[in-house]
């Protein structure tokens, strides 16, 4: 394709200021409009005409016209209202679309086509149909409702004759057929609902067509419906405009067999949500039914396929509840219930929370988002709260420190209190016996960008092997470094994972993606897992995984594609997208939009349906989704499972969940009627917010205080089946140093514990007390459990130096090792070794075929491999012919021929003569001839 030329270049003498042909189109995401109301038209023009396609924004969001073949574009337009055009010369058929990463796919493609003679094609006309001998009024041209039965107030007086009607907006066009058109309230009454049945008539032709305009909406539709049966034999909503549009309906079977119209407006509009407008497409506008002899074709046809419908609005019981009402209007499963636990003044704008080794709750109040505060003037606090009485009431109630900037997630561990507050990862030394500050907060990282503040480092979160995690949005693009650092010593983020090392103060992007994670955790195998917005909502993370992004492009520009979601399912209803799901999708999850991640392992007194299930918060929804973990190849599936309680109140907004000693799991909502993020301060309440807890049946009440347990009790701790005395105990013993007798204690049930869980956190507890030797590691690639050779090659590669035994070691395992799991953790360790180190065990990954239909393996070998298509081309591209997986040497043709230099091409030139003329290397060979090709241009 030629390079993209942003305007028509006429030849010299040419006379530009002629158009044969000008077509004017609205464009919105859902597709490019004729004024008729057509999606993407199919546009025409002669040979040699000149054309001109103006588009105009139909909403505020990027969008651009090109065309394919041709090779231009026009500029980029974001304001509703303004235009762009594209002007050229018809020479042959090609497709328009715009060039907006995901908008072409979303729908905003059409056909240009070169025809001979005229560009309109001829119509046949069509017959009223006739009962009694008398044509019926199905056009409405009495004036009246004569012929038809009304039900309900949207047909009271429902006929006009204006264009635009009394009832519609002035800049709409109706376009009706004849003097007069029906509308069941326009967009001006718009709540009204009823149903117009006609009278019962002889289908005498074999095809109808009626005209219809109004609401994309399961509630707003004209049906045929047989008279006998009272089947609905045919069915058309409007398609979301006002513009009437022919619909055809195919009435071949239902030849001499009476039928009636039907038509329907069961939807309000009213919209539950209070900062979300009322829907005005609430109506349906329908003129002109006719019968006719063939299929008629209208240019201004609306299609099925271009009708994207959406589900009814979800009824939502309640908004604005004191916290007490708003517990009591929760559904929850049998054997379960929720208390309010603490609410406003109590607690206002809780953002984030952790508990520590007491279960007692540090909650961050957010008064400072959604825009920073100058340096020294934040707003925010930390609250410590208690349950003394086992009453599910926090009635204990500390302030430990206040004047804090943008704070959105807080951690305990290693002596004090770890904070993300951007521009800064915080640290606030811990006097433990008073709940005070040791000292002023230390600034450990700066960088942390605030472009998005919903989009800031958040989710901090202990790792099983002793590291800080967190996650980070795409939308805020941060350089993050120890303060003072210059940019070399700096990594990027914009979407992903992060960790940080308490105590080595090391640094890491952990995998990089998806869109605004809110929320992180462990399973019982220490996988790790986000939770997502917009775009698939479930990513199981792996250490150097590139994964699906919601906007812009990973930082190598040669990872060519990335790894994709584990959701078989969406939470949103729908043909429209994530956005217009949102509280319509009820049966489905409640919409896209994710706050949270709990993966619970609280214990035994939670039925064990629940164990290694991911819940999360359904913003939008209203609801707690839960998704089981199903482990398939390298990674899992994450199933829809039944959504486990239903708030029932429009302004909840569950920010994150957490269990606790008892099993029991707290909540925090940040209650407020406007459920977007927005960088007005006035649009968010700044007075209101809960702390809920939701107990089972079983559940036992109890008060710990891991900080005064003995090592040994620690120890023993890593043996509860509920994991946060696990966690707790393992963050003390990281905190208390290395003890030779925790070491042996440790490496005994290692040895002894016939659960591979216990083996695993008795493996992280010795990794992060340092009771391991790289020998102890190594004897462990021999373990028989798949999940212990794992993770041995995980931490044999932390410090990024393994050395030549283990390397040797990791090659042995890339030949033999059966399990799929061990090769991707070996793709990983890869990514964190020197490329010069990496030959022999890319090499023998890559010549695994039993992982070619992994979800994961082939691009992970591939982010391994990468680099060594510049370390030495001619090596790369022959390790890359031997591949098995998917690929492969496709992409390290891509990644040699953009190394560009003479070396690299002659390794092109020579792959090039061994693949031959074999039919199944065509499209490789055709890939190294347009490198060479381009390089040799350049």
């Amino acid at each position: 394709m030629p390079g993209w030329v942003s305007a028509f270049q006429p030849q010299q003498g040419q006379d530009t200021s002629h158009i044969d042909h000008e077509y004017k189109l609205e464009a919105t995401m859902l597709g490019f409009f004729a004024k008729d109301g057509t999606r993407n038209p199919t546009l025409k023009a002669n040979k040699g005409n000149r054309v001109r396609i103006t588009i105009t924004n139909g909403e505020v969001m990027t969008h651009d016209i090109a065309l394919e073949k041709l090779g231009i574009k026009s500029k980029t337009i974001l304001e509703k209202g303004t235009s762009t055009s594209i002007t050229f010369v018809a020479q042959s058929n090609d497709t328009y679309y715009c060039t907006v990463p995901g908008h072409r796919i979303a729908g905003m493609v059409g056909k240009f086509e070169v025809v001979e003679g005229s560009l309109t094609g001829k119509t046949i006309a069509g017959k009223l149909p006739v009962k009694n001998g008398q044509p019926l009024n199905l056009n409405f041209e009495t004036g009246t409702l004569k012929d038809w039965t009304a039900t309900g107030d949207a047909f009271k007086s429902p006929v006009f004759s204006e264009d635009p009607s009394p009832v519609h907006e002035k800049d709409m066009q109706i376009g009706f057929e004849g003097k007069h058109f029906l509308s069941s309230g326009g967009t001006k009454d718009y709540r009204l609902t009823g149903t117009l049945s006609s009278v019962p008539f002889k289908v005498t032709q074999p095809y109808a067509a009626f005209r219809v305009s109004g609401g994309a909406l399961q509630d707003t539709r004209v049906e045929l419906v047989l008279a006998d049966t009272k089947k609905v034999i045919f069915h058309s909503t409007g398609q979301g405009r006002a513009t009437l549009q022919p619909v055809v309906a195919d009435l071949r079977s239902y030849l001499n067999k009476n039928i009636f119209i039907r038509i329907i407006d069961n939807e309000t509009g009213i919209s539950p949500i209070p900062y979300i407008g009322h829907d005005k497409w609430a109506h349906i506008n329908f003129d002109n039914f006719l019968f006719y002899p063939s299929r008629p074709n209208f240019p201004n046809e609306l299609n099925q396929k271009d009708i994207i419908v959406m589900p009814p609005l979800d009824p939502v019981l309640n908004s604005g509840l004191s916290g007490i009402e708003a517990a009591k209007a929760m559904t929850l499963p049998k054997g379960f219930k929720i208390t309010l636990a603490a609410a406003e003044p109590e607690v206002v704008k809780p953002i984030c929370f952790t508990l520590d080794a007491r279960g007692r709750l540090w909650v961050v109040e957010g008064h400072t988002y959604p825009v920073p505060a100058p340096e020294g003037q934040g707003r925010d606090r930390i609250l410590i709260f208690e349950d003394t009485n086992g009453d599910g009431t926090l009635d204990s109630r500390k302030v430990f420190m206040e004047g804090l900037n943008l704070v959105s997630g807080i951690e305990l561990g290693m002596g004090g209190v770890w904070l993300g507050a951007a521009p800064y990862l915080l640290y606030i030394p811990l006097d433990a016996a008073n709940d005070k500050p040791a000292g002023p907060p230390q600034k450990l990282l700066d960088g942390w960008g605030v472009h998005d503040t919903h989009e800031v480092l958040n989710s901090l979160r202990w790792g099983p092997d002793g590291w800080l995690y967190g996650t980070h949005g795409v939308f805020t693009h941060s350089n993050v470094g120890k303060p003072g650092a210059p940019d070399s010593e700096r990594l990027k983020i914009n979407g992903g994972v992060w960790r940080f090392h308490p105590t080595t103060r090391q640094f890491e992007v952990f995998a990089e993606g998806s869109s605004n994670p809110w929320g992180i955790d462990f399973n019982d195998y220490g996988h790790s897992f986000i939770t997502a917005c917009v775009i698939p909502h479930m990513y199981n993370v792996i250490q150097g995984g590139r994964y699906f992004r919601q906007a812009g492009k990973h930082f190598n520009p040669y990872i060519y594609d990335d790894i994709k979601t584990i959701a078989d399912h969406v939470h949103y209803l729908g043909d429209r997208g994530p956005h217009a799901g949102n509280f319509r999708s009820a049966s489905a999850g409640g919409g896209h939009a994710h706050a949270g991640a709990m993966i619970y392992m609280g214990g035994n007194s939670w039925p064990a349906e629940y164990r290694n299930n991911i819940f999360m918060n359904n913003i939008n929804g209203a609801r707690f989704n839960v998704d089981q973990l199903v482990k398939s190849g390298t990674g899992y599936v994450a199933k829809h499972k039944k959504d486990f309680l239903v708030m029932n109140d429009s302004w909840s907004q569950w920010i994150n969940t957490k269990y606790d000693p008892s099993g029991s799991v707290w909540a925090i909502d940040w209650y407020d009627k406007n459920q977007c993020h927005s960088p007005n301060p006035d649009v968010h309440n700044k007075t209101m917010g809960r702390i809920f807890k939701i107990t089972n049946e079983n559940d036992k009440w109890v008060q710990v205080d891991l900080s005064k347990a003995t090592n040994m009790q620690l120890v023993n701790y890593q043996l509860n089946p509920n994991e946060w005395y696990v966690r707790q105990a393992k963050n003390i013993l990281q905190e208390r140093g290395p003890d030779p007798e925790v070491h042996a204690a440790l490496k005994e049930i290692l040895v002894k514990n016939p659960d591979v869980t216990r083996k695993l956190r008795a493996l992280w507890a010795l990794h992060v007390t340092k009771g391991l030797t790289e020998k102890d590691l190594n004897d462990l690639l021999l373990n028989t459990n798949e999940y212990i050779r794992s993770w041995a090659i995980q931490l044999l590669a932390e410090d990024k130096k393994p050395s030549a035994e283990t390397l040797k070691r990791f090659a042995g395992l890339a030949q033999s090792d059966a399990s799929p799991l061990v090769r991707l953790y070996l793709a990983a360790a890869m990514q964190r070794t020197a490329p010069e180190q990496r030959w022999d065990v890319v090499a023998a990954l890559s010549q695994k075929a039993a992982d070619k239909a992994d979800q994961n393996q082939p691009l992970m070998v591939w982010y391994a491999a990468e680099p060594l298509g510049e370390a030495n081309p001619d090596r790369a591209l022959k390790l890359a012919e031997k591949a098995k997986l998917p690929k492969f040497l496709n992409y390290m043709i891509r990644r040699v021929g953009a190394v560009n230099t003479e070396e690299a091409r002659k390794s092109l030139k020579e792959l090039n003569d061994r693949l031959g003329k074999s039919h199944d290397n065509h499209e490789n060979q055709m890939l190294i001839d347009k490198l060479l090709e381009k390089q040799g241009t350049e």
